[in-house]
């Protein structure tokens, strides 16, 4: 199977004979963010192994995951870009953490080795406002001595849908260049200045891997499943690093999660000497009093199985599984805000 059509969709179940006879109440569904699905997808077949119940999942940005579930044309939404209180508030809405990972830029240089190049926010920003255009430019020829750098013209790739990634690749950009925040700013869909783009980290993959010269950003745990060029890049405290699990946990060690409403911590541009500067949190959304309150309570069981039992998965993938603490308070959450019709807690 192409994965293109892999990351389109994720089906756990049985054959297709099996459905027809196997209560299909208890599977659940839901829609969103990219950024997750490999750990999602892991997570899902694991737990039809240890329950039966099966979950599909549509890898369709974070914009369409907000979309459907408000839509309530799925059971959960997931977004890595989170809602606002107000909005949560509006629509009924409970938002918490699943996972953490994440985003790293990926270029294909002719004799550039993966991780030797090195970028920074205000560089990157730069060229994602077409302002640098050659990869021996001056400036990153600057930050990168000794490493011979093509005269090769910058082919800038972006997302094409509404996207949780593109959020936080935006808002770390408008954190470390001025003029990006003002021309384009910090949102899970903006108005590019220059480039192509494509959909989901699978487009944008592609056309990276199909272009020479060319530049884009997706997260860490696709890249490297891909075997994509990654670069290195200068975080807060002006360390030059390399992405791995220990450098996202650093960006969220001193994450002040019960201090900001719905959980809805970002965790771009955090201090700190081993903190990735592109480090993202994958949120889920679902309704405080669901329509079918089966399948609500299916939902929580899944993701509390998943926080007490997929912590190897989510490492193995280099995702960054939630803190205990964290999930105390998620739990807790659960436990105040979702009702089913008759106001009985469903956790």
């Amino acid at each position: 199977m192409r994965m293109k059509q892999l990351m389109a969709s994720l089906v756990v179940g049985a054959s297709a004979a099996m459905a027809f006879t196997t209560a299909l109440a208890a599977d659940i569904t839901g829609a969103g963010a990219t950024f997750p699905y490999p750990i999602y997808a892991k997570w899902a077949e694991q737990y039809k192994a240890a329950t039966g119940n099966g979950l599909n999942y549509a890898s369709v940005g974070s914009g369409a995951g907000i979309k459907q579930i408000k839509a309530k044309t799925v059971d959960f939404g997931a977004s890595d870009m989170p809602l606002k209180a107000e909005e949560l508030d509006a629509e009924g809405l409970m938002q918490f953490p699943a996972i953490m990972g994440g985003v790293v830029t990926v270029v294909n240089l002719a004799g550039i080795t993966p991780g030797q190049l090195k970028l920074t926010g205000p560089v990157v920003g730069d060229i994602y406002l077409g302002k640098i255009t050659k990869w021996n430019d001056q400036a990153i020829a600057a930050l990168n001595p000794g490493v011979k750098l093509p005269d090769d013209d910058i082919t800038v790739v972006h997302r094409a849908d509404s996207s949780g990634t593109s959020f936080l690749f935006t808002d770390f950009l408008s954190k470390t260049n001025a003029e990006f925040k003002t021309k384009v700013g910090a949102n899970s869909a903006v108005k590019w200045p220059v480039g192509m783009g494509g959909k989901g980290n699978e487009g944008v993959a592609a056309n990276v891997q199909r272009i020479k010269g060319s530049i884009g950003y997706v997260e860490w745990a696709y890249a490297k499943k891909n075997k994509m060029s990654h670069t290195q890049l200068k975080n807060k405290d002006g360390m030059f690093l390399q992405p791995d699990d220990e450098n996202f946990k650093a960006a969220a060690a001193n994450a002040e999660w019960t201090k900001t409403p719905g959980f809805g911590v970002v965790l771009t541009d955090q201090a700190g000497k081993t903190s990735w500067p592109i480090t993202g949190v994958s949120f889920i959304l679902v309704y405080k009093q669901g329509a079918d309150a089966a399948k609500s309570k299916e939902v929580i069981k899944f993701f509390d199985w998943a926080y007490a039992n997929g912590d190897k998965a989510a490492v193995d993938l280099d995702y960054v599984p939630m803190p205990d603490s964290v999930v105390k308070q998620v739990q807790s959450a659960w436990k105040a805000n979702l009702k089913d019709a008759s106001g009985k807690a469903l956790y």
